[in-house]
């Protein structure tokens, strides 16, 4: 049974660009991580091409003569997928599929929505992905796209079918999109009344980099057993837990989906429903692989999707994981030092959990404060406002209006103030 897997695997040729500013190293090590995405996919990946180029081809993305020479390599090699670690436009891969007479032709956005179809579960995932993709294809549709009431299977598709049926696919795809959107907006509705009851919780949201061990993590912390496993975007669905930190404080903790770099745009506007847990939480735990080379890299992605999603400001603490892969100290050392507020951990052999536990109790108590307020009785909604997502520690009644002492995060509290504030 294995063997035959083996033999029905996609074979794929990888291509990336060396421009200026970006080395051959560089480009290799998004290469490796583009071949983990078309394993993840399904694919066998047989060859890799890298190019120069002081300027993007519109026509190609390479050059018409590179163009071709990948079509023949790709010819030679027996590949059915070619693989681009850039985003190509319509234009390009419509090109590209007119020149390659059948084989198929993704870029890192086509692949990485293709796995998020393949591991959406929940429906709010699943609603995310289509929308995601559809968006995605609309532009790209060519004589590769199979009729939508007859889709193929495999890593994309390739079919044929005339211009006409390609205008009939795009209605199709416009009505579709319109009605995910409607949906998306019901299900965050449904998302917000079943979180009201979680605002008086401290929320404590674990982002990072893909394979970085943040299920891992979130595992230690709650003894949950949250799906792992070594492949990118393994899983896509949100997972809150409560957490004990000690026996008088708790948190409500959430794992989301893992980051990579060049994620597509529409993607990360598709799920912002879901990463909602990020925007909404009063810390992030970032969490990365401190014995990962490319680990700059892997924070300038998570602060750079994080700023894209408006979480930019709010407050965090750096976790390195996986130090028990470090034989040596002097890199751990070396991390600390350009990294001196981060807590160095191993998720997986639960060292350090305290220290990091101790830490979200620090910022805690430093996010907490306590403020009174009086209120006049004629500002019903802002009186209800008030006692939202906080603990009301007195409630008095006198003649001006209710009297109220509440503690909260500070995010919350500054929120109550603007809204006193505007009446």
């Amino acid at each position: 049974m294995i063997e035959k897997q083996a033999v029905d695997r996609e074979k794929a040729l990888l291509i990336g660009v060396i421009g200026p500013g970006i080395t051959e190293n560089i480009v290799h090590e998004h290469l490796d991580e583009l071949e983990l995405l078309a394993d993840t996919a399904g694919a066998e990946v047989v060859g890799r091409v890298t190019q120069k180029v002081s300027r993007i081809n519109a026509a190609t993305f390479l050059g018409k003569g590179k163009a071709q020479q990948v079509i023949d390599q790709a010819a030679a090699l027996g590949v059915s997928l070619i693989l681009f670690d850039d985003e190509l436009s319509p234009a390009q891969i419509k090109n590209y599929h007119q020149m390659s007479q059948g084989t198929k032709i993704l870029d890192r956005s086509g692949l990485i929505l293709n796995i998020f179809q393949k591991h959406a579960r929940t429906k709010e995932a699943r609603t995310q992905v289509d929308l995601a993709y559809l968006e995605y294809l609309l532009p790209r549709l060519t004589r590769q796209w199979t009729h939508l009431e007859r889709q193929m299977g495999g890593i994309g598709t390739r079919a044929g079918m005339g211009e006409t049926q390609i205008e009939v696919d795009r209605r199709l795809i416009r009505t579709r999109i319109a009605n995910l959107k409607k949906e998306l907006g019901r299900i965050e509705k449904e998302r917000a009344t079943q979180g009201a009851g979680r605002k008086r919780e401290y929320r404590v949201a674990l982002v990072g980099y893909t394979n970085a061990g943040k299920s891992t993590l979130f595992n230690a912390l709650t003894g949950a057993d949250v799906y792992i496993k070594n492949q990118l975007f393994a899983t896509l669905d949100t997972t809150i837990r409560r957490v004990e930190l000690d026996s008088s404080h708790s948190i409500l903790l959430s794992d989301t989906v893992g980051f990579i770099r060049k994620l597509p745009h529409n993607l990360v506007a598709s799920f912002k429903s879901t990463l909602k847990e990020v925007l909404e939480a009063d810390l992030i735990l970032k969490v990365f692989d401190i014995s990962s080379p490319q680990i700059d890299d892997h924070i300038q992605t998570i602060n750079d999707v994080l700023r894209e999603l408006g979480a930019s400001e709010v407050q965090d603490i750096i976790v390195m994981n996986k130090v028990d892969l470090i034989s040596d100290l002097n890199l751990i050392g070396k991390r600390q030092r350009h990294f001196p507020d981060a807590v160095p951990i191993s998720a997986l052999q639960h060292l350090r959990l305290s220290e990091l536990k101790n830490r979200i109790l620090t910022a805690m108590e430093k996010n907490y404060e306590t403020i009174e307020l009086l209120l006049p009785y004629d500002q019903g909604r802002i009186i209800h406002q008030a006692q939202e997502g906080v603990e009301v520690l007195n409630r008095e009644y006198e003649a001006e209006g209710i009297k109220l002492k509440i503690r909260g995060s500070q995010s919350r509290i500054q929120k109550i103030l603007r809204a006193t504030a505007e009446h």
